[in-house]
């Protein structure tokens, strides 16, 4: 700024300067920080000349207090942390932080992820209780989206440690939580404003929970949105979910719907029952939705297990997450979708694994499930593999290898049938990586594993040294 000034006038105009983003997203979902000499510019130059400009600002960990120090924001409204480290949350949330004074009165949204490398009981109460301290650090906020930047189940919020949270002007929320009753604890009348609510859980379960009595029956008259969005099983529809929108009133509201976004997936069990429904017995009982409603429907059945699926959805798909895909998927353009689990009793040959990625170009976390051997494998190995097109997984940073036979996991480690990121976390049986590998010294498979960074193995007690070397990159945990 000020060499060129046709340059400065554009820089400074509010259509650059109203949002920043002061943070580098890699391809794989990564983020660092700017370069040192881009950083500089910035915070000796640039944020100093158009710092009564900036409305929101996103950023990162590492640079994130030199620049809320580089400037006075007078009109800052938004904050967007991403990657935040525990550390930083906490010093920058839950202590006499000058920065969180500062803008203590202007913040009205946060956008907050925060990367969390610890597992013990102690490291999530202290997320909580960060979660608990920005309510404190602004007061006059009225949209939070708060998460930390795993999946893993662990990682997820809970309040069952009776940390006190509270906000009188909140009307948005969007949060990650472990089980039901910590919905119903977020609902209890805390956020007596809320009317946009957006909740991720993973078990939907009837608990002896131990958070204080939750108010489970009070009117929610403002909720104008609510969505709850789980990737497990429930047994518990009608005791719990019914209930809880009975409280929102929601159904007599149905007459003025007018969009229906649906994804039911629904497990059976069957014996000696001779008329199984189909697909099309299946979408015929929606025929009155009309001819603007496109529906997909599958139905699998498994004979080793006497049990069958129904997945039945509103396309197109907006959902992140789509579980137990089979050969019968129809395909389609998911684009959305970063989480995927694959099952069958059925094989699934290399063919099915393009379809996968052509349906799911963004995927980012797969689980495979299938005891099932490949047909094809003995054919494609007289050939060396050379009639097949090697699958990409550009953006994929976790495969979880949950019950599946060899042929699975070779699929994924051979080079010649599949190009894998860097950066890979992967939970995979021990015994089953040994014999694929040859004993880690397979050349085929070398080149995959060179770019994992977590192996979890479980039920394993050792493993020889040069394990390092054939995964000199990743580190080893045992379960």
């Amino acid at each position: 700024m000020g060499v060129n000034q046709r340059l400065s006038k554009i820089v400074c105009d509010s259509m650059f300067t109203n949002r920043l983003t002061l943070l580098r997203y890699l391809w794989n979902g990564f983020i660092f920080p700017l370069s040192r000499i881009v950083l500089d510019r910035f915070c000796l130059q640039i944020l100093p000349e158009i710092h009564h400009k900036i409305q929101w600002l996103n950023l990162e960990s590492l640079s994130m207090e030199r620049i809320l120090f580089a400037a006075d924001y007078p009109n800052l409204r938004g904050l967007g942390l991403y990657n935040i480290n525990q550390k930083t949350a906490v010093h920058f949330f839950m202590g006499e932080q000058i920065l969180t004074r500062t803008f203590k009165n202007q913040i009205s949204t946060v956008i907050i992820t925060i990367s969390n490398k610890k597992e013990d009981l102690s490291a999530k109460i202290e997320i909580m209780t960060v979660c608990s301290h920005i309510f404190t650090a602004f007061p006059n906020l009225l949209y939070l989206n708060f998460h930390q930047s795993s999946d893993r189940q662990i990682d997820r919020l809970s309040f069952d440690c009776q940390i006190p949270m509270f906000c009188s002007t909140l009307l948005e929320l969007h949060i990650k939580v472990q089980r039901f009753d910590d919905i119903l604890y977020l609902l209890d009348g805390r956020f007596n404003k809320l009317c946009i609510f957006y909740v991720d859980v993973i078990n939907i379960a009837c608990t002896h929970t131990s958070l204080p009595m939750i108010n489970n029956n009070e009117r929610l008259s403002n909720m104008k949105c609510f969505s709850m969005t789980s990737s497990c099983e429930t047994c518990f529809y009608d005791e719990l979910i019914v209930p809880l929108l009975q409280r929102i009133h929601i159904f007599n509201h149905m007459s003025r719907l007018n969009i229906f976004t649906f994804n039911i997936r629904s497990k059976i069990s069957f014996y000696d029952q001779m008329n199984l429904l189909s697909n099309e017995d299946i979408k015929n009982t929606l025929t009155n939705l009309g001819d603007d409603y496109k529906i997909n429907c599958c139905v699998d059945y498994f004979s080793k297990e006497k049990t069958g699926q129904c997945h039945i959805y509103s396309y197109p798909y907006s959902l992140t997450y789509y579980d137990n895909i089979t050969n019968n998927f129809s395909g389609g353009l998911f684009k959305y979708v970063h989480n995927v689990s694959l099952f069958d009793e059925r094989p699934f040959e290399h063919e099915f694994f393009i379809r996968i990625t052509q349906a799911f170009p963004f995927l980012k976390q797969l689980t495979i499930n299938n005891l099932t051997p490949q047909n094809h494998k003995q054919y494609e190995n007289l050939n060396n593999n050379q009639d097949l097109p090697i699958i990409k997984y550009p953006y994929l940073t976790d495969l979880d290898f949950i019950d599946v036979h060899d042929d699975y996991i070779e699929q994924f480690l051979v080079n010649t049938k599949t190009y894998l990121s860097n950066y890979i976390h992967t939970i995979i049986d021990y015994n089953s990586l040994q014999r694929v590998t040859h004993n880690f010294t397979r050349e085929a498979t070398r080149i995959n594993c060179y770019k994992f960074s977590r192996l979890i193995f479980c039920d394993v007690l050792d493993f020889p040294k040069h394990i390092v070397d054939y995964f000199p990159h990743a580190e080893i945990i045992i379960f």
